[in-house]
């Protein structure tokens, strides 16, 4: 069975399986366990108001015999999130059919991956952040050891991290902090010199759950 069948499979029965909650920003709520994250793809944003701003990333992973997944280091000049680690992705633009596109379309102008080297496997779990967007993790598999070229107004740094080292929960660290009088929680991960936290470390603990790395997640 290849990568992206065994991925499939795994993700299909992740969402098949009820979960207390997935995490979300807890700034802003969680999100429920019965969500539509996992049945339909989003489509591309409503011309009316939102509450929330679409948006894709995607979790690239290598087909190699031990996968790794691709991320990487925002620009530190940007606005938001300047510095950190992150999944390629971004807003989903009225272009773009849904999700998916926008995530493949993020990455190509991102990391100079062509969309036609991704195999795409399915979608994880949305995440909503206090910053105002709705991210749709999009999961694909792709050749391993591509030529990949950053566009730096956006990217400082490019990297892999195995695959089993992401989503094993002895590797997440649990943090508190204390906002605007209220206790908050997250999450972060060290590889190497990389800190990564926040709202990619919040998806990879949800991709965790549905892939059934991890029986258990706490918001």
């Amino acid at each position: 069975m290849t990568l992206a069948a065994q991925l499939r499979t795994r993700l299909h029965e992740g969402h098949a399986r009820p979960l207390s909650v997935t995490l979300a920003d807890t700034r802003i709520g969680v999100i429920a366990a019965d969500s539509p994250a996992g049945s339909e793809i989003p489509a591309g944003p409503s011309r009316g108001p939102m509450r929330f701003a679409p948006a894709a990333v995607l979790v690239a992973i290598t087909d190699r015999p031990s996968p790794g997944v691709i991320l990487t280091r925002r620009a530190s000049h940007l606005r938001k999130h300047a510095g950190q680690v992150a999944f390629p992705g971004g807003r989903v633009d009225m272009q773009d059919k849904d999700a998916i596109a926008a995530a493949l379309r993020e990455a190509e102008e991102e990391i100079a991956l062509p969309p036609a080297h991704v195999e795409v496997v399915g979608i994880s779990d949305r995440y909503q952040t206090f910053t105002g967007f709705d991210i749709v993790p999009v999961l694909g598999v792709i050749p391993p050891d591509l030529p990949f070229r950053v566009h730096e107004a956006e990217v400082e740094a490019l990297f892999e991290v195995p695959l089993d080292f992401l989503l094993d929960p002895a590797n997440r660290i649990r943090r508190e902090v204390q906002l605007a009088g209220a206790l908050h929680h997250y999450y972060e991960i060290f590889w190497e010199d990389y800190r990564i936290w926040g709202i990619t470390a919040a998806i990879i603990a949800n991709l965790s759950k549905r892939l059934g790395y991890d029986d258990d997640i706490a918001a």
